[in-house]
């Protein structure tokens, strides 16, 4: 029960907490964004309205409000809330809690909220131990994750969980959260008010993460003394850029964005687009990304996407490879830079993978075909009964015609030239020679 003094350290810890703290959202209403996880007609939103909340896993980037729906759930709900760190918490602490909930269960009919933020940093021994408990209800779990909980999360928790996906916050949620924070008695209470520059600046700083925005708001407003609400001081851009000055963007190597990032550098290149693909080379780079992994994808692309309309592409992605193992950064980004824009740029044709991939179904789906005789190895009793074998340079045009693919198979076609680059050039030059139809 609170009395005078729990009351007293209560506001003491509100009077030093962080703004993104204070600031933290009591109801449904004060939540930023996330219309489609919590807004009216939502699963989420129904079942904390009517206090009927089932366990649930809430999923997002950083600053989306994970954490905060799980406080409002806590003044929302008539269960007890507990919280269990998955960074420091044990199968120990975990199984404390399930007694004592299940305790509050049977003997005062109490339901208990357990909150685990990070839960996909549980081990599979601590999530496991949930399991029991959840699906017999003594605790409603309540979790928080950055990643994707279908690959970090086990899939019995999640048969006995709804999961909710959180968004990045719009720019128009990150700027009405700051302006919230100057005007609200839990901010700044009308004492600092801001440019519009500098709003736009934390906006833009903020990558979507609205606890980022206010943290960013905090520092640039420390810089200077609090004004008046009648005089407020003036937190101008230069403020931001002095206690923010570079934006440090979210990306994780072998997590979900890094997943996302190169697929989209990938594609980017695939769409010979040499500005969106130097975009997403620059996220990586900015990031940390191993040079070497990004140059080993840039090589698949190369006979992938480009293939023989451009056989210098793959040689130009090896020699980026190369540059990465002896240079390394920062000056190796010139080097992939060059390279992935030459993929973008370069004609497109996927007949290489196309060929390799329509030929290996063949060997693993056809049945078993034997050498022809004229093409078997001669250095053997008994070859001069094989056949005899057209040597092509003995013709003058370096071609003769003679069947090479096994019997059954014979005009079969596995590799089908594009008509770009390189590879329509000699695919004609070749049906130039043979005196075929050309293209």
């Amino acid at each position: 029960m609170d009395n005078l003094f729990s009351e007293i350290e209560s506001t003491a810890r509100h009077n030093v907490a962080p703004l993104a703290v204070r600031m933290r959202p009591r109801t449904l209403d004060e939540l930023y964004g996330q219309e489609e996880a919590i807004g009216s007609g939502s699963w989420l939103r129904a079942a904390i309205e009517h206090d009927r909340v089932s366990s649930v896993i809430l999923y997002g980037p950083a600053g989306t409000g994970k954490t905060s729906i799980a406080h409002i759930i806590a003044e929302s709900t008539k269960a007890t809330f507990v919280e269990v760190s998955a960074v420091g918490g044990t199968v120990a602490d975990l199984r404390r809690e399930i007694t004592a909930a299940e305790k509050r269960l049977t003997l005062q009919s109490l339901r208990t909220i357990l909150f685990v933020d990070e839960i996909h940093r549980f081990n599979r021994n601590q999530q496991d131990a949930l399991l029991h408990a959840v699906e017999d209800r003594i605790v409603v779990l309540v979790g928080a994750t950055t990643e994707n909980p279908f690959f970090e999360v086990n899939a019995a928790l999640l048969s006995r969980s709804r999961v909710v996906m959180l968004h990045a916050l719009s720019d128009e949620d990150i700027a009405s959260m700051v302006d919230a924070a100057l005007k609200d008695e839990r901010g700044f209470g009308g004492t600092y008010r801001i440019e519009d520059a500098a709003r736009s600046a934390i906006v833009t700083l903020s990558g979507g993460d609205g606890r980022n925005a206010l943290t960013t708001l905090e520092l640039a407003a420390t810089l200077i003394d609090p004004g008046t609400v009648d005089n407020p001081a003036v937190i101008t851009e230069d403020l931001v850029t002095t206690a923010t000055p570079s934006r440090n963007l979210p990306y994780d190597k072998n997590k979900d964005m890094h997943y996302d990032i190169i697929s989209a550098f990938i594609k980017s290149m695939r769409g010979s687009d040499p500005n969106a693909a130097l975009y997403w080379l620059a996220r990586m780079i900015d990031g940390g990304e191993d040079p070497r992994f990004i140059a080993r994808r840039m090589m698949i692309a190369a006979s992938e996407d480009v293939g023989n309309a451009d056989p210098q592409a793959l040689t130009i992605a090896a020699a980026a490879f190369k540059s990465a193992e002896v240079i390394g950064y920062p000056e190796c980004r010139i080097n992939l830079a060059q390279a992935a824009t030459y993929i973008a740029l370069a004609p497109k044709s996927h007949a290489v993978e196309a060929g390799i991939d329509a030929a290996l179904d063949e060997v693993r789906h056809g049945p078993a075909r034997a050498v022809p005789d004229h093409l078997r190895d001669r250095h053997r009793p008994g070859s001069e009964t094989y056949g005899t074998y057209l040597y092509p340079h003995d013709y003058p045009s370096g071609w003769v015609k003679q069947q090479y693919l096994p019997d059954g198979l014979e005009g079969a076609r596995f590799y089908e030239s594009s008509e770009r680059g390189w590879e329509a050039y000699r695919v004609n030059a070749v049906k130039r020679d043979r005196g075929e139809g050309l293209t």
